[in-house]
């Protein structure tokens, strides 16, 4: 289990260079400032959050090797869906996607916030 979550970890973290970098350097005079911020924002939130999914993976594979329950799986998928989706319409509609995908964003920060809290209860529960 661990070893999964922390290969999406990287991945997005990469994406996440990646897509900062576009929107820093490749975009600048070719698109208005929202559509750079919208990159900033989308690239910003898929770093911490794949920085999340890192601790999160690291520590549910050191609570499984020392005889702790397995936890459930739900703050990976929602770390990962929650980026997908809430920088992903970010990402879509800086680079011209339509602009109802906006109401869309808060379905992927909603993902973001449950992995979050699904995650301080599992923690709490030690």
């Amino acid at each position: 289990m661990g070893n999964f979550w922390i290969s999406i970890s990287a991945g997005l973290g990469a994406l996440g260079v990646m897509m900062g970098a576009f929107g820093a350097h490749g975009l600048q005079g070719r698109v208005e400032e929202k559509a750079i911020e919208w990159i900033r924002t989308g690239a910003q939130y898929q770093m911490i959050h794949a920085l999340a999914l890192l601790g999160w993976a690291v520590w549910a594979q050191m609570r499984a090797r020392t005889g702790g329950a397995i936890p459930g799986q739900f703050p990976g998928w929602g770390f990962f869906f929650g980026v997908l989706i809430f920088s992903g319409t970010l990402y879509a509609m800086a680079l011209g996607g339509p602009r109802w995908l906006g109401a869309i964003t808060p379905i992927g920060g909603s993902l973001l916030i449950a992995a979050w809290t699904v995650f301080a209860v599992q923690s709490a529960r030690g």
